[in-house]
């Protein structure tokens, strides 16, 4: 195969796995009301079959980065997609509710580590310059539109069986996994073997997760303890000779812009799932299920719009 047919070819495989990852954050939300009139699961444990991916992909996907330069971006990228297939086909096969939160809790975390891989494979791939930036364009854009897929795609599946939803990215996946070994190069481990910062990952993880879960449980207990460890993080990094996150970064007034960019729109675009595809399921009871995930799809586009890309 020639090496631009390559690299083409290895573009589609990574933006079909961030495809499924973005998908997958969504695609719970019209089989929510399903779900729990199945198995009969209070609302509490309903929410946590989306706050457990998400949750569980923000807290774990710093670390993601920082295993795949470690280990592979290769290796990363396709032991976390076998366990994101895994823990869709259990997801559609088991019927209590813990353990369903669980798959997603464990899906969250293969996808956080899918994601830093998967993109770093792209810029080893592609050459900086013109090349570089269409395929980081084309990568997002997979993103988005997945997302807004997810909802659409949730819809019709629930209209046969909410299971579906677990089901279909395990073929995806698979695909993923038997085309990539043939046209992703192996590349090798870039970071240091030795030195790795254990107490750093642990305390921004840890912080994270628990900051999440203050928010959505409203606990105070677990706010304090976040705050705590996100600043014993802080001063973690400031001593340590190979730091997960160089705090110089941060001084970057482009990057701390970029960064309060993308919280605005997460918080804009991603909050209003749940409670808008309750409310939407309940005043469009009696009518096809796919309707409140076409009516929530508008929401979403304008995150999928096509990406512009410099000439030079």
């Amino acid at each position: 195969m020639r090496p631009d047919r390559r690299a083409t070819a290895a573009l589609i495989l990574l933006c079909a796995a961030v495809f499924l990852d973005s998908m997958d954050l969504s695609l719970m939300g019209v089989a929510l009301p399903a779900i729990g009139a199945d198995l009969a699961l209070p609302e509490g444990t309903l929410q946590w079959l989306m706050s457990g991916y998400a949750v569980a992909y923000g807290g774990f996907l710093l670390l993601g980065g920082r295993l795949a330069d470690l280990l592979g971006r290769r290796r990363m990228f396709l032991a976390s997609l076998a366990v994101f297939a895994a823990a869709s086909l259990a997801g559609g096969l088991l019927s209590d509710g813990p353990l369903l939160v669980a798959t997603r809790v464990v899906k969250g975390v293969a996808a956080a580590l899918t994601a830093p891989a998967a993109l770093s494979l792209i810029t080893t791939t592609f050459a900086e310059g013109p090349r570089r930036n269409r395929a980081l364009g084309v990568y997002a854009l997979a993103g988005a539109t997945g997302y807004s897929a997810g909802l659409i795609a949730s819809g019709l599946l629930t209209e046969v069986s909410w299971r579906l939803v677990f089901f279909l990215p395990v073929p995806v996946a698979l695909l993923v996994l038997a085309a990539a070994p043939k046209v992703i190069p192996a590349g090798r481990a870039t970071g240091p073997r030795t030195g790795f910062d254990t107490a750093g990952a642990g305390a921004v993880t840890g912080g994270v997760l628990l900051l999440v879960y203050a928010l959505t449980e409203t606990s105070w207990p677990a706010g304090v303890a976040a705050l705590a460890l996100l600043g014993a993080f802080v001063a973690i990094e400031r001593h340590r000779r190979n730091p997960l996150v160089p705090l110089d970064v941060l001084r970057s007034r482009r990057l701390a812009s970029a960064n309060l960019a993308a919280l605005a729109w997460a918080c804009a675009t991603i909050g209003w799932q749940y409670p808008s595809t309750s409310c939407t399921c309940r005043a469009c009871s009696g009518t096809r299920r796919w309707t409140p995930g076409w009516g929530s799809s508008p929401w979403a586009w304008p995150s999928s719009s096509p990406p512009t890309w410099p000439d030079g």
